[in-house]
C-alpha cells in the first residue's frame, strides 16, 4: 500500500524507519518546518525529518496542513492509508478525506484514556499501572475516533516520562505493521470509544512543573518522574528556580515546603512526608547530584 507519514516528535521515528524497512510503500512524509533550537537558536530539523537525511522520500514541511498547497500537495502522492504521529496539528476534514483505505493515528495512551497532547506524562503523575499505543482512525475530534487495535504495557514505579517515552516509541511500530495487515486484508475491527471513561490530558507548558509542597509526597514523586524531561519538576531554592530530576519519598515531617535537612541529603517537606532530592539542577548550573549540589553550596 502507498503511504504517507504524517509526524514531528521523536516517538514517531521508530514507526517511520518500520515502515521503510515493511512492504509499504512510504510515498511522503509531512512533518513541522524546520525551527531555532537550543540556547544557539540553531535552525533545527524536526527529529522525523532529521531520520530521514539520507533517504529520497519526498518531505513536505507546511506551516499548517490545513493550507490549499499543502492539502493539494498531500494529495498528489496518491495514498491508500495516511499515519499519524505526533504531529502537533489536527488534521482538516480535507486531508482526512485523502486517503483511499483509512486515516490512522498512533496514540500514547489506551484510549479512550489520556486524550490529549500529554498522555504519558498523565499516566504516570496519575498513577496509572498501564497504558500502550492505540492504533485509531481518524475524525475531526481530538483523539475520538474508532479504535482499531491496541498494545498495552505495564509502567514501571521507576519510569520517567523520557523512558516511558522511548519505550512506547519501540512499541508503536509493531501495531501499527499489525494495523496494516489488517486495513490489507479487509478486516480491521472499528470499535468505538466509550465516551463516558474518556480522560483529557492537556499540553503542559513550563509552568506545570512548579512543585506544589501541599500536595502528598507520593504525588509529588510521581510529578518529578513523569515530567522528566519535560517540562521538569521545579522549586525555588535561595530565590533561583531549582530543577528535580529524581527524588524519593522519606519518612519525615514537617510544614509544606520547609527545608528538614540539608547535607549530605536535601529533604523537603510536602502534605504528610517529605521528598529527599536526589538529583538536581540550579539555574544557570549543571546538573549533579544533591550532594555535589549541597557541597557546592557550602563553600
Amino acid at each position: 500500500m502507498r503511504i504517507v507519514f504524517i509526524g514531528t516528535g521523536e516517538i514517531g521515528v521508530p514507526t517511520l524507519r518500520a515502515l521503510q524497512q515493511s512492504r509499504q510503500e512510504l510515498v511522503g512524509v509531512v512533518t513541522q518546518p524546520d525551527k531555532p533550537a537550543g540556547r544557539e537558536q540553531k535552525i533545527t530539523a524536526p527529529p522525523i525529518k532529521a531520520a530521514l537525511s539520507r533517504d529520497k522520500v519526498p518531505i513536505l514541511q507546511p506551516v499548517k496542513i490545513k493550507e490549499p498547497r499543502a492539502i493539494e500537495e498531500i494529495r498528489r502522492l496518491a495514498p491508500d492509508v495516511i499515519v499519524v504521529m505526533a504531529y502537533g496539528q489536527i488534521l482538516p476534514r480535507a486531508v482526512l478525506e485523502i486517503p483511499k483505505l483509512a486515516c490512522l493515528n498512533l496514540h500514547a495512551s489506551i484510549l479512550p484514556r489520556w486524550r490529549g497532547a500529554a498522555p504519558i506524562q498523565a499516566a504516570i503523575a496519575t498513577g496509572d499501572r498501564e497504558t500502550g499505543i492505540t492504533v485509531m482512525y481518524v475524525d475531526e475530534g481530538l483523539d475520538t475516533g474508532d479504535i482499531l487495535l491496541e498494545r498495552k504495557i505495564d509502567i514501571a514505579p521507576t519510569d520517567t516520562g523520557g523512558s516511558l517515552h522511548d519505550r512506547l516509541a519501540e512499541v508503536a511500530p509493531d501495531a501499527l505493521l499489525a494495523a496494516l495487515e489488517m486495513i490489507a486484508a479487509g478486516t480491521a475491527p472499528r470499535i468505538p470509544q466509550d465516551k463516558e471513561h474518556a480522560t483529557y490530558a492537556p499540553k503542559l507548558d513550563r509552568e506545570a512543573g512548579r512543585i506544589a509542597w501541599n500536595e502528598p509526597a507520593e504525588d509529588i514523586e510521581r510529578k518529578v518522574r513523569a515530567y522528566n524531561p519535560w517540562p521538569g519538576a521545579f522549586t525555588e531554592f535561595n530565590k533561583q528556580k531549582l530543577k528535580i530530576f529524581s527524588a524519593r519519598i522519606a519518612d519525615a515531617g514537617g510544614k509544606p515546603g520547609e527545608i528538614l535537612k540539608r547535607g549530605p541529603e536535601l529533604v523537603i517537606a510536602a502534605a504528610d512526608r517529605a521528598l529527599s532530592l536526589t538529583e538536581v539542577q540550579l539555574e544557570g548550573k549543571k546538573r549533579m547530584s544533591t550532594a555535589e549540589f549541597l557541597r557546592g553550596q557550602n563553600r
